[in-house]
């Protein structure tokens, strides 16, 4: 088994098949190619002695994988429950490997936490009769990653954050610290790793200040990595940030919509910069960097606001800077 696993490690490419929309692991059209492999070995006839079936809470959850377990719901695993209780088990085995002797369960659970978390669910909801298959495989930490990684990559609720706080860890954890060394093995190029651990780097008031962790990205610390090197700039970030943290969370509260990540990310980057800045009070509406339009205060005490942007800008960014620009108008004046 540790031969066929390895040999999917070596075969199975990098770049993402169509991914399933999230939830529809089990599901017949949205097989991932990784699922597609392991879904042939419990196939009749398969033939492999390392199947068994066991319950969800004979099993510790490797903590090398990426996907964060405490996060997993029945609302955003539903599909894969309703799938799973319809079939009658996970049809997609999970992968383990044992552990030692001195361990409190007898395995450790290496890929397939949501198909895990959905079995235990099952049990708890009046499917008490349901197991959970799995494979059991001899892999080494760093290949455990690895393989993990190749499933993750081709799921569609993986955020960027967590994704690169995972290969924070792993590059010092499996790789001695060496970013070359573990691009080269994940199949990435030297600059898209050193951008996802520049994400996983974002303060936590960064990180808050957004309504949604996983509405930060890749894209927002490539703009907001080089002002938290220079002093000055990041301590008007990341109060700007603690900011936008509080307005969040105000809003959550009254269930009003939240921030969008655009107009989270024009903020900061204005906070920041003097220049943004000195044109946010001479009345420009700063978006992203780019100016789309100007306020101005009328001779009968009113406010005018002239806008101008292409046409496929992010409106909802737009008109969420202008209502921050008029605010902060009012309150001036």
């Amino acid at each position: 088994m540790a031969g066929f696993l390895r040999d999917i490690l070596q075969t199975l490419s990098y770049e993402p098949a169509v991914t399933p929309a999230a939830g529809d692991e089990d599901t017949p059209l949205a097989l991932s190619r990784l699922d597609q492999r392991l879904a042939g070995l419990s196939a009749p006839g398969a033939g492999h002695r390392e199947m068994l079936r066991i319950q969800p809470g004979q099993c510790t959850v490797w903590d090398g994988n990426p996907r964060d377990v405490p996060a997993l719901t029945h609302e955003n695993c539903r599909t894969l429950i309703e799938s799973i209780a319809t079939e009658g088990g996970n049809r997609i085995p999970v992968l383990v490997r044992r552990n030692g002797a001195e361990a409190e369960l007898p395995y450790e659970l290496l890929v397939g936490s949501r198909r895990r978390f959905a079995i235990d669910w099952l049990n708890r909801n009046g499917r008490p009769e349901l197991m959970l298959q799995a494979l059991i495989v001899e892999l080494t930490d760093e290949e455990a990653f690895r393989l993990a990684d190749i499933e993750n990559r081709e799921r569609a609720d993986i955020s960027e954050l967590a994704r690169a706080r995972s290969y924070r860890s792993a590059v010092n954890r499996f790789y001695g610290g060496v970013q070359s060394r573990m691009a080269e093995a994940l199949g990435l190029s030297n600059s898209q790793l050193s951008r996802l651990i520049s994400l996983a780097l974002m303060p936590d008031e960064i990180v808050t200040a957004f309504a949604n962790r996983d509405d930060i990205r890749v894209r927002h610390s490539e703009i907001l990595t080089p002002l938290l090197r220079r002093a000055d700039e990041r301590q008007r970030l990341l109060h700007e940030a603690v900011a936008l943290s509080a307005e969040q969370h105000g809003r959550r509260e009254k269930s009003e919509k939240s921030i969008a990540p655009a107009a989270v990310l024009a903020r900061l980057r204005s906070a920041a910069i003097p220049a943004a800045a000195a044109d946010r009070k001479a009345g420009a509406i700063i978006v992203s960097g780019l100016s789309v339009g100007r306020l101005r205060a009328l001779k009968s005490g009113g406010l005018s606001v002239e806008l101008s942007f292409a046409a496929d800008a992010d409106l909802d960014a737009i008109f969420a800077q202008v209502r921050h620009t008029v605010s902060q108008a009012q309150a001036a004046g």
